[in-house]
């Protein structure tokens, strides 16, 4: 049996890494995804290249598509659109809203030529407000947020930002996938295509979970207090760490110590220990031989002193994991059925036993480059079975095979690459 979304089709207008990944996890699923970009290369192309126009980070976010290099802004791409667009279920976008429109993809446009069309348009801050039409990046994004600020982090004090993942584009584009995958259902109760706006800023709020939360009998006076010392402390020239200290939402919670959720180095290597229960705590304590006089009743964890004990506590949990090797304790942990894992480097998890085991290593063969391994599917499923992943496509590698199919003739396409229109 085909995967789930067999015979849907999708085009593909977005670049870099949210939208390209919306379309990953579509083609993933069964759907026919139809990648435009210029004729040149979409810009993750040049990125960490290692030829021309193949880089690890389009190899990445656009696997099991079709390569369609069209340039959008010369008049023979109208055509091709007007032929493509109703042959399609789903518009993945990614443009400012007036590049869209510049580029003849705007949602008015293509839903003019098919009103069934289902089209997903990610922004970086939203249609509407002050920023609508700003250009925006993931760091950006994280700064503007919150995120950098709750995290802490500072070099030479100066704010870090998450930068080993694309969090918030990772977010954005599985938010697309969801969304249009919402859509299509609803389509089949009434036949209609409808327009989705999502960004980048919806995702990265999200993504802040119950820090972005807001209780007003327990947090207006102290929000109105912060935002009041923060203005002061600008205009005062204040440094970042200063004003980090006085905001609640950008420093972890007051925790008795961080003895249960946090990375431990022991003999030989780290390892990570979750116990985020009470129950859970209480068995870490007593593997360690340890007590917690903050999980009785009464204690207050914000006393100078009960931070001082909560400290000490730590300080001895420290020493004791660190006398003995990761794998021992591993062990110990596994007998006593808390959560714990080691800390690994990403060259050793492609041929990770557990990784393996559920499919979450995949190995496509690239037209050009051959054997690529990379992330499998995130989810399996067990009736409606896509077939395995295909690699990224080759510049204009399926140009002539998609136009042809559209019923252009082989003298129209050649025409078109001649003139500059296709790649």
């Amino acid at each position: 049996m085909p995967g789930p979304l067999d015979g849907v089709k999708v085009v593909d207008f977005t670049e870099i890494i949210a939208g390209p990944l919306a379309g990953r996890l579509l083609a993933d699923l069964g759907a026919d995804v139809i990648k435009v970009e210029p004729p040149w290369g979409e810009p993750w192309r040049l990125t960490q290249k290692f030829t021309a126009t193949e880089s690890r980070t389009f190899m990445t976010y656009n696997r099991g598509k079709r390569s369609l290099p069209l340039d959008l802004t010369k008049d023979g791409a109208a055509d091709i659109l007007k032929r493509l667009v109703p042959e399609m279920d789903i518009a993945l976008v990614n443009f400012r809203p007036d590049v869209a429109a510049k580029l003849g993809v705007d949602y008015e446009t293509l839903s003019g030529i098919n009103p069934r069309l289902i089209y997903c348009e990610l922004t970086a801050y939203g249609r509407e407000g002050p920023d609508a039409d700003r250009p925006g990046y993931d760091m950006i994004v994280q700064g503007m947020t919150g995120m950098v600020s709750s995290e802490t982090k500072t070099l030479d004090g100066v704010p870090s930002w998450v930068w080993s993942s694309p969090l918030v584009d990772t977010s954005a584009g599985i938010c697309m996938a969801w969304t249009v995958c919402a859509a299509l259902y609803a389509r089949e109760r009434t036949g209609v295509g409808q327009k989705i706006e999502t960004s980048l800023l919806a995702s990265a709020l999200s993504l802040m979970g119950a820090r972005f939360l807001h209780v007003e009998n327990l947090d207006k006076e102290t929000r109105e207090k912060t935002i009041e010392q923060l203005e002061t402390m600008r205009a005062d020239g204040a440094t970042y760490d200063e004003m980090v200290a006085v905001s609640p939402g950008s420093r972890r919670r007051e925790h008795h110590g961080n003895l249960y959720y946090r990375v431990y180095y022991t003999k030989d290597a780290p390892i990570g220990i979750g116990a985020l229960s009470n129950p859970l705590r209480r068995r870490l304590l007593d593997v360690l031989g340890l007590t917690d006089d903050g999980l009785e009743p009464g204690w207050d964890p914000t006393t100078p002193e009960s931070r001082a004990y909560g400290q000490a506590l730590e300080k001895r949990a420290e020493e004791l994991i660190a006398a003995k090797p990761s794998a021992e304790w591993l062990q110990i942990f596994e007998d006593a059925a808390i959560p714990a894992g080691p800390v690994r480097f990403i060259e050793e998890l492609f041929e990770d036993p557990q990784v393996v085991a559920n499919g979450l290593v995949t190995e496509v063969e690239h037209v050009q480059e051959g054997k690529v391994k990379m992330v499998g599917p995130m989810a399996h499923f067990r009736g409606t079975v896509p077939t395995s992943p295909k690699a990224s496509p080759a510049l204009g590698q399926h140009a002539a095979e998609i136009l042809e199919g559209l019923g252009f003739s082989k003298q129209e396409v050649d025409g078109w690459r001649d003139d500059g229109v296709i790649g």
